[in-house]
């Protein structure tokens, strides 16, 4: 995308949400308005225009903006697929890239956070931006011992627009959820607003990398870059530069399906061992956030947003994925209310909101023919359509707050894995894990 300066007033950044807001809704309300009055061919035609007119209007936008906002249209599109194919690749776009801010203020960053160490250090610095995403953009350099290296920067004042953000977003996600939802809401935003918050701290995304990379010492199929610690500070995060298959990619044509498959077992893998081994997920499942290699291994980048797992949770999840293996629906209520999932009378779930859950994930577990993500390309309309007709029992629905996180990285993998088109037999993935 070209470069664009950075909105950075406060006023400035509330106005294009609400102007946001305003015109998409509008587009919509018109579009149903329409409805009512045609009919036939034409009307999923127009539909369709519909979605796409607003998905470039939410991209333009959101990507423009970055920060906390384009964070929240990254969340969106990860489930992108409940829209039309033409929508669903639009909204996409906040996966792969924002609008680049000019190369000389990104470089004038990394002199003001490096200090002296930046001559001594940079043999070289491409003014062309590498990758553009939410809080900071990455350049490629080289370094005077001859590595070549990655520089994630963060934008000048990102960390006041991401303030300025929470407070804007706090207001709207609380009139979405009280929508939803009859639980109080400060649990929940104080999940999303943590995590955001850690995500601007390049020490701590830096502490957690090399945590991943020691924890996956022994399983060559996932690399994650070594941090160069004397070129990094809590705003510049420098690291290994490893090149590999950009995602766009990885899911086109352009590879065999058995080096995707390959790459889908890699990704559900590395899912189930943080969550039921580690029980630290890397919890932005972006799919911009991983690149593949020939030989089948996974690239991981972006450790900002790592989620540390509750055991209860853990033991949880394996006992609903057993339940799903063994044909067990009978057992998930009473797992969930060990989760801490339950009704706010404290009674568990009913097995109608449930069981059609555990059908569709047993699907995903049949012994024969190896399960195809993407072969049903109606299961994410199965879901819609699931969660809108259970949207009353859901108000009355306790939750740990830290499920937010957890549930985002398991249904942003599933959306990975319907874009790489990946068979395998997921069945025996999982018994190796949730078994013990």
């Amino acid at each position: 995308m070209a470069e664009k300066d950075l909105p950075t007033s406060s006023i400035e950044r509330l106005l294009k949400l609400s102007g946001l807001a305003g015109r998409v809704g509008t587009s919509l309300a018109t579009a149903r308005l329409i409805e009512l009055f045609r009919s036939g061919p034409g009307a999923q035609v127009r539909r369709t225009e519909t979605l796409v007119r607003n998905a470039v209007r939410v991209v333009e936008t959101l990507g423009e903006m970055r920060g906390a906002a384009m964070k929240v249209g990254q969340m969106l599109s990860l489930h992108a697929d409940l829209l039309p194919p033409e929508a669903a690749d639009v909204l996409r776009a906040l996966q792969r890239e924002a609008p680049r801010v000019p190369a000389e203020v990104m470089e004038y960053e990394v002199r003001g956070s490096l200090g002296d160490r930046y001559d001594a250090l940079f043999e070289s610095f491409d003014r062309e931006a590498f990758a553009a995403a939410s809080i900071g953009q990455v350049h490629r350099a080289r370094l005077r011992d001859g590595r070549d290296v990655a520089v994630k920067v963060q934008y000048p004042l990102i960390r006041e627009i991401i303030e300025s953000d929470l407070k804007n977003l706090r207001v709207l996600f609380q009139a979405l959820f009280a929508m939803v939802s009859d639980l109080d809401f400060e649990p929940v935003w104080r999940e999303i607003r943590d995590r955001l918050r850690e995500e601007l701290d390049y020490t701590r995304e830096a502490d957690q990398m090399r945590h991943a990379a020691a924890r996956h010492r022994d399983v060559p199929e996932i690399v994650i870059p070594g941090v160069i610690d004397e070129a990094s500070t809590d705003r510049v995060l420098t690291m290994e530069f490893v090149g590999a298959i950009s995602p766009e990619d990885a899911v086109s044509d352009a590879h065999g399906a058995e080096l995707r498959d390959r790459w889908g077992q890699v990704l559900f893998e590395f899912v189930l061992r943080n969550l039921f081994v580690h029980r630290h997920m890397h919890a932005d499942p972006n799919l911009g956030n991983f690149a593949f290699r020939e030989d089948g291994a996974v690239i991981v980048y972006d450790f900002g947003c790592v989620k540390e797992v509750p055991e209860p949770i853990a033991e949880g999840f394996a006992g609903v994925a057993r339940a799903a293996i063994d044909g067990r629906p009978e057992d998930v209520p009473a797992i969930l209310d060990r989760m801490g999932v339950r009704k706010s009378d404290g009674s568990p779930i009913a097995r109608k909101i449930t069981d059609p859950y555990i059908e569709i994930l047993g699907e995903m577990y049949r012994p024969e023919p190896p399960y195809t993500f993407g072969e049903d390309p109606g299961v994410y309309r199965k879901l819609f359509d699931l969660g809108l007709a259970n949207v009353g029992e859901a108000a009355d629905l306790e939750f740990p707050e830290d499920l937010l996180f957890i549930d985002r990285t398991l249904g942003g993998t599933f959306g990975n894995l319907v874009r790489l088109r990946s068979t395998g037999d997921w069945r025996a993935i999982a018994e190796r894990f949730v078994r013990d």
